[in-house]
């Protein structure tokens, strides 16, 4: 079953769009925190997204660009704001479609079911990021983002967090971390994944992800 975020401020037009969505079949998740769209997002993962332009806090291409630098969810806007400039925007960041309000319910299945058919008859697309905590981990280009701040990651340093966040809330053996890391665990000596972890916990520092790793003496690591 497909699933459809709704990034709409209007209870009444967001209403009318879930409830038209959901007859058709698909899975919808209407937004419910506007200051915490991009989590919602990575949390629901949705094959499409319909985006308003005018919403509080930030607007829709701000939460477009957002999503662009992590996924190619396809995007299509739903908009009052019809100006030649504003589909202009829409398209250069990043959306894939625009209807102006007020629209027709039909016209709006339609195109739903055409850009899903359009995107998901060809390719297989997948999340190319983690969350744990609101922090999340790209892993297109190794870098961490926390609220507004980002920090970019060694190969170490990627694959440490990569293995704490795939395990959640499960610790993590520094003998595992080891072997992850080199394909000679023979050769390291232990103490270097004491240095990986301390300049790790360093640069989460700078985003104010302090205690982001934990350590349970004897046992290993875990992501508080």
């Amino acid at each position: 079953m497909h699933k459809i975020y709704v990034v709409e401020d209007e209870e009444k037009i967001r209403n009318i769009m879930t409830d038209a969505i959901r007859k058709w079949g698909f899975d919808v998740q209407p937004v419910v925190d506007f200051e915490n769209i991009l989590n919602e997002f990575i949390s629901y993962d949705p094959h499409l997204v319909l985006l308003d332009i005018n919403l509080p806090s930030f607007d829709g291409f701000y939460w477009c660009q957002k999503i662009r630098e992590i996924s190619k969810v396809p995007i299509l806007f739903v908009s009052s704001r019809n100006s030649n400039m504003d589909v202009v925007m829409a398209m250069n960041m990043g959306g894939d479609d625009f209807i102006q309000k007020p629209f027709s319910i039909d016209v709006l299945t339609a195109k739903i079911n055409a850009i899903l058919r359009r995107t998901y008859s060809y390719t297989n697309v997948e999340s190319n990021v983690l969350e744990y905590n609101d922090a999340i981990l790209n892993l297109k280009d190794n870098t961490l983002l926390f609220k507004d701040s980002h920090i970019d990651l060694t190969k170490n340093e990627f694959q440490i967090l990569y293995i704490l966040m795939k395990h959640n809330c499960e610790i993590v053996s520094r003998d595992e971390l080891i072997r992850s890391l080199w394909d000679d665990e023979h050769f390291v000596d232990d103490n270097t994944l004491t240095v990986n972890i301390n300049r790790l916990r360093k640069k989460l520092k700078s985003i104010d992800l302090d205690d982001f790793i934990q350590t349970k003496k004897g046992q290993g690591y875990i992501l508080q």
